[in-house]
């Protein structure tokens, strides 16, 4: 059985006009998402900011309501518990936060903010006993005991996100959901802190859902990556199947944007026209058309169905397989 279980899940946010703010219209950050993910494993979710992937590990966790659909963990559905069943439920599934800044009170000290879930859940009987389970977490994440009586401020960004993993550690969670927790980091302590989860994730067999808007991050960490736009799942398979051979046009486009160190490289940058639709008014069809190179006629009007293109490879493209070739824009080039 699947550790967790997502079954078209939706968040839909009201939208609010007039004197009597009564709801007129909804925003769609997560429309009809179904997925799972196996203990111990790792699975990447990609997409552009904006494109609701925040919000589905935010309501996988129950910091955001769904608005219809399930979240199975252990075959037990989170979106049905309140109160204290809610409450206890939490030990087996947390969260780290983008912000390393924000996500951590300023008025405690990192042996309350980590010692904070061990009281909540009363994981320990003794103050002795309490302050060697911190002084073990901070030790996990490469921080020393000392640092315990300090505030945030006296940290650095990847030092306070080593806290914010002890946090999520103490409770000895079976789920993880990493909300780009690298992406305020700079690119060596973003290095530092993947292997430190990796190293985390072989030891105790936790399971990741790691959220990025770089794609050469989420393939470096994840066994299965998906790729989210506009609120919908357009793309899944292993990870180094997805970054060998993508099958959806937007995909392909992700790809395409990430950095090469060899100069030489001929990859293709592919340039998409225009913005992210508005989720509150979605476009018909396929919900990528007005931006996709190679749309047809009825890609406006018919909704792809997700479907399994190769081996475990899954896309939601009437045009699959379908390689964009579009010649290099010179004057492009030399702005970058």
């Amino acid at each position: 059985m699947s550790l967790l279980e997502v079954k078209n899940l939706k968040v839909h946010f009201p939208v609010k006009h007039g004197m009597f703010s009564r709801t007129h219209e909804f925003v769609k950050a997560v429309d009809d998402v179904s997925f799972a993910i196996e203990p111990g494993e790792t699975l990447g979710l990609v997409g552009e900011s904006g494109c609701g992937k925040t919000t589905l590990g935010r309501a996988i966790v129950r910091l955001v309501e769904p608005t219809a659909g399930n979240v199975l963990l252990d075959g037990e559905d989170v979106t049905r518990m309140n109160g204290s069943i809610l409450r206890a439920r939490r030990r087996k599934f947390q969260i780290i936060f983008q912000d390393p800044y924000g996500s951590l009170n300023p008025r405690m000290t990192v042996e309350q903010i980590v010692g904070e879930a061990l009281d909540i859940h009363k994981l320990t009987d003794s103050k002795p006993a309490r302050q060697k389970r911190i002084t073990e977490l901070l030790k996990a994440v490469g921080l020393d005991a000392i640092y315990a009586q300090r505030y945030p401020h006296e940290f650095s960004g990847g030092q306070r996100q080593r806290i914010g993993i002890a946090r999520a550690l103490a409770v000895e969670p079976e789920l993880i959901i990493c909300d780009e927790p690298v992406s305020a980091l700079d690119v060596s302590v973003q290095a530092q802190i993947i292997n430190l989860l990796r190293d985390l994730q072989q030891e105790r067999g936790i399971a990741y859902l790691f959220i990025a808007h770089d794609l050469a991050v989420v393939e470096h960490i994840s066994r299965r990556v998906m790729v989210m736009y506009l609120g919908k799942i357009v793309e899944t398979a292993d990870a180094k199947a997805i970054i060998r051979d993508p099958q959806h046009p937007y995909t392909q486009a992700l790809i395409s944007a990430i950095p090469e160190v060899d100069p030489e490289s001929k990859r293709q940058r592919i340039i998409l026209p225009g913005d992210v639709p508005s989720p509150i008014h979605p476009p018909g069809g396929c919900p990528f058309h007005p931006r996709c190179p190679i749309a047809e006629e009825r890609c406006r009007t018919e909704v792809p169905a997700f479907r399994e293109v190769a081996k475990n490879h899954f896309a939601a493209c009437h045009l699959a397989g379908t390689k964009i070739d579009l010649p290099r824009n010179p004057a492009r080039r030399e702005a970058v």
